[in-house]
């Protein structure tokens, strides 16, 4: 009996010790041999949700040799399979498991795409360029735009004008409230800034409305070196009470069934945002404005001007009487024609 217990004895330490070895020779591998050998490139596509254990038949598609248990016992001893990266990863060699993992944890091997937002556009032609960014996943197709800003910042209730025109970087599988979320956060930012470096004596009580007049300035003019002079325009307006006479609120406020023709009916039509009708800012923003239209709207040229019509290359003539800016009218209206 006695016998039989040394012997049981002996061979459950030879079990722990050939485990012991195992194990350090597991853990030594995990952090030492390569899996993705020198010069070796793989390619593969985490989704977005994706779990550890869903991870082994992605990466041995991939041509990386791993097996499940190798891949479980490595998540178990890190802790940290929650926080893997969804994205498309191009990872080159050599790389040890350990490596491999933090690299999906980190997600900066992940292959980035590009959408670029353009200045003037309206919170409809950004949710279409979303809508068709590839790889970007759309969580929002079914909902409002009031809805959509809820989403983002419950204190705003309208989305227009309330996004960086910029160029952004993001990883596919991605949702296109995160990408919103940072443009919203860049345009508060730089709406801030022209607020804070403000001129004197502005006849707009708070950042909502500065940027309400930077959207109409933005619609307005081409070129970036008018603009502190529309901005100008506009500030003598509404210092005297005047319509700002603005066709881009007129055309916003028709809507999708304007056809690119501003006709007399639309100039008449009584819209929020009809201002040949109404005096002062529009209700909302029309458009979103770049850093240039919210730095002028802050900062306007100081000037006497009340008028200007454009010259057809993209720039503005600028007058200070109704006399001055008639002639302005027939000079370049028939240049025009």
């Amino acid at each position: 009996m006695r016998k039989s217990v040394a012997f049981l004895l002996r061979m459950l330490l030879v079990v722990a010790v050939v485990g012991v070895v195992l194990a350090a020779h597991q853990w030594w591998q995990y952090g030492h041999a390569p899996v993705v050998g020198v010069g070796g490139k793989v390619e593969f596509e985490v989704p977005r949700g994706g779990s550890g254990r869903m991870l082994t038949g992605t990466l041995q598609k991939a041509g990386v040799p791993v097996q499940a248990w190798e891949l479980a016992l490595a998540w178990r001893l890190r802790g940290d399979s929650d926080q893997i990266k969804a994205g498309r990863y191009e990872l080159e060699g050599p790389l040890t498991m350990q490596a491999l993992l933090d690299q999906l944890i980190a997600g900066q091997a992940a292959k980035e795409r590009m959408i670029v937002l353009i200045e003037g556009w309206t919170f409809r032609q950004v949710r279409e360029a979303l809508a068709k960014a590839p790889g970007l996943v759309n969580t929002t197709a079914e909902l409002s735009d009031m809805q959509v800003m809820q989403k983002i910042d419950p204190a705003r209730a309208h989305p227009e004008g309330m996004f960086a025109p910029d160029s952004y970087a993001y990883v596919p599988e991605s949702t296109d409230v995160e990408l919103l979320t940072r443009a919203y956060k860049l345009q508060m930012q730089r709406l801030a800034i022209a607020w804070e470096g403000r001129a004197a004596q502005l006849p707009l009580r708070d950042e909502q409305v500065l940027l309400i007049l930077a959207s109409i300035i933005e619609k307005e003019s081409a070129r970036d070196e008018d603009r502190t002079m529309v901005s100008s325009v506009f500030h003598n307006r509404l210092r005297l009470g005047m319509m700002l006479q603005s066709d881009p609120t007129t055309i916003y406020g028709v809507g999708e069934t304007f056809d690119g023709n501003l006709r007399r009916n639309h100039l008449r039509a009584d819209t929020p945002y009809n201002t040949y009708l109404r005096t002062g800012l529009t209700p909302t923003p029309i458009s979103m404005p770049g850093k240039v239209s919210l730095l002028a709207a802050a900062r306007p040229a100081q000037s006497k001007a009340l008028y200007f019509v454009s010259r057809g290359d993209g720039s503005s003539e600028f007058s200070d009487d109704l006399a001055g800016h008639n002639r302005a009218v027939a000079r370049y209206q028939r240049k025009v024609q």
